[in-house]
């Protein structure tokens, strides 16, 4: 269980956030809190359960606190809303689809002589307020991300994240990953979990190995991106940085982030801006048609886990795991499948003769459909992928000098991040604040858009 440090590092936390906006821009003091509670603050169990509302956890109570802030610094300017109109339906669905869900699963489900309980309209207040505090770092991004100096502050901020984060990775890759345990007094996962090709995958304070090595991988991603469009002196400083984080990579044991590393380095460093924006609006348009694909029977599951089982047979046997628990959670979720089943493992399939859950869910994806269905899933995923879309549309047609380079490499990040929500749960604070400063520099563009082609018509041109 967590220690009395854990509990103080999340209280406490609230006036990191003052310190951060009372010393920084705005923009700069969102990423700063958001992206240090992420990476120290101690994952749950910690938190604070108070009734009614879902409890308040490092990936909540960050965002939360500098909304607060925000709405008590500048009182008359709190509106958050997106000024796109699809990106305000996504909103208005992601945040209320759940008092659908509520309504349509007042019923127990029984499994043999076992039941699981009804939803109340105390569980639909209480799924709306999750959906609330899920979103806020997307809209505060979208408010005050929204230049093209603030994608290089996201950039930078995730480089240097990175760099110090590489010292306790070290720590844990020699002594085996203790250092949640040693300071908030939990293992915070399944300890074998750690242990990949004959040594240990650094978790520091990220709840598995998986999401370290995912974010190591963003700042690599970032620290390439900042040194290929950046001019100077120090511009080979950003290089070593960028190597260094590749070899820490490489040290942290995860085949996934490995196989993300060898295609997105060379995209990154090689490849131009458009290439770029298409490489990500295929990655993007994969993972929110996957679930369809999958339904359709479309996707060539032997095949995959074949080419899998020859770099590695362990992971193959998992995938298969992940690919045969799919299978039956979306059948499951054809029985009920605009709104899901709601709370409670509801979604799950239990074993009649015990009552014990047989069902494990992995990807994102399979959970929202279970949970919310096919609606609060094209909710979740659209607000993350069409950031994406809504840029390339921008900026298909632009010059690639009159826009920032960085939402490139970003939203290239960004789709992955989705991609990767496809067969393991990698949501997290960080995933939102890219969708959200996306999403605001693409509206950006599109207010100046109808000033941009005026001008680009009104230029000379030669006849011959």
């Amino acid at each position: 269980m967590p220690n009395a440090l854990a509990t103080l590092a999340l209280a406490v936390w609230p006036l990191v956030t003052v310190f951060l906006f009372l010393k920084l821009p705005p923009g700069r003091a969102v990423i700063a809190t958001l992206l240090t509670g992420y990476l120290f603050l101690p994952e749950p169990p910690a938190g604070f359960d108070f009734p009614l509302i879902p409890p308040l956890t490092k990936h909540t109570i960050p965002a939360l606190s500098a909304l607060v802030m925000w709405a008590w610094l500048h009182p008359q300017n709190i509106n958050l809303m997106p000024r796109s109109p699809v990106t305000v339906g996504m909103v208005l669905l992601f945040v209320f689809s759940p008092l659908a869900t509520t309504m349509l699963n007042s019923d127990p489900v029984y499994w043999g002589e076992f039941f699981i309980q009804s939803m109340s309209i105390r569980d639909a207040i209480g799924l709306v307020i999750q959906q609330v505090l899920l979103i806020i770092p997307f809209l505060l991004a979208r408010r005050f991300l929204f230049r093209a100096e603030d994608q290089r502050d996201l950039l930078f901020a995730f480089m240097i994240g990175g760099l110090i984060y590489s010292l306790p990775m070290l720590i844990e890759i020699r002594f085996s990953p203790q250092m949640n345990n040693w300071i908030y007094g939990y293992f915070q996962h399944d300890f074998v979990q750690t242990i990949r090709f004959g040594g240990y995958r650094p978790m520091v304070f990220l709840y598995h190995g998986i999401w370290v090595a995912f974010f190591l991988l963003m700042a690599i991603l970032s620290a390439f991106s900042l040194w290929k469009y950046k001019q100077g002196e120090a511009n080979w400083k950003l290089l070593l940085i960028a190597l260094y984080l590749t070899g820490i990579l490489v040290l942290a044991k995860s085949l996934v982030a490995w196989l993300f590393a060898v295609v997105l380095i060379p995209t990154v460093v090689f490849l131009g801006a458009r290439w770029q924006m298409r490489l990500a609006i295929l990655i993007a348009g994969f993972a929110i048609a996957y679930p369809a694909l999958k339904g359709l029977n479309v996707v060539p599951q032997d095949r995959l886990l074949a080419a899998v089982e020859q770099i590695d047979p362990e992971r193959a046997a998992s995938l298969g795991f992940r690919f045969g628990n799919e299978n039956l959670l979306l059948e499951r979720a054809r029985e009920r499948p605009l709104f899901g089943w709601g709370s409670y493992d509801r979604n799950q399939i239990l074993n009649t003769a015990t009552g014990e859950v047989e069902t494990v869910t992995d990807g994102r994806w399979v959970i929202l459909i279970g949970q919310l269905g096919w609606l609060g899933f094209l909710a979740e995923f659209g607000l993350l992928v069409f950031p994406v879309f809504f840029l390339w549309r921008e900026t298909r047609y632009r010059n690639p000098s009159d826009y920032s380079p960085l939402i490139v490499p970003l939203s290239l990040m960004l789709a992955v991040n989705v991609f990767d929500m496809l067969p393991n749960a990698t949501l997290t604070p960080l995933t939102w604040l890219m969708a959200g400063a996306l999403t605001g520099y693409a509206e950006t563009l599109r207010q100046g858009r109808d000033g941009y082609i005026s001008k680009q018509r009104l230029q000379w041109r030669p006849v011959l």
